[in-house]
């Protein structure tokens, strides 16, 4: 039986991670019966399967359905790559807009805490 395209990328995914069914299972939360049977089986997983199998592989929806496979070097949280995948669907104008908004929200973070450690230094000394 050939395997479907999804679980091969999911298993091309493993090998690049150098990982059994079992890690992907303790990666991913999901049970190791259920995984070892979807493979037995040669089923698609659910779109929810295979978001919490993304997870645990720190790619997004949209890499791992792009035509190149990229190894990962930090795993990604659920939000991260929620933001990654509502940034790729955005026009490229609105992409310019997102990344002014948040390094202004940045810069103000860093700034207010700097306030905030000069104050307690000044409370500090006195």
């Amino acid at each position: 039986m050939v395997e479907n395209e999804i679980l091969g990328k999911i298993r091309t995914y493993m090998k690049l991670h150098n990982w059994t069914l079992y890690r992907l299972s303790k990666e991913s939360d999901i049970p190791y019966t259920s995984l070892h049977s979807m493979f037995e089986k040669n089923t698609f997983p659910t779109l929810p399967t295979l978001r919490k199998i993304c997870c645990g592989l720190g790619v997004s929806l949209s890499d791992f359905f792009s035509d190149d496979i990229r190894p990962t070097s930090h795993k990604c949280t659920e939000d991260e790559l929620e933001l990654l995948d509502l940034y790729r669907s955005l026009t490229v104008k609105d992409k310019k807009l997102l990344l002014t908004v948040c390094r202004r929200l940045f810069r103000q973070i860093n700034t207010e805490e700097e306030k905030g450690k000069r104050d307690h230094d000044t409370d500090c000394n006195t």
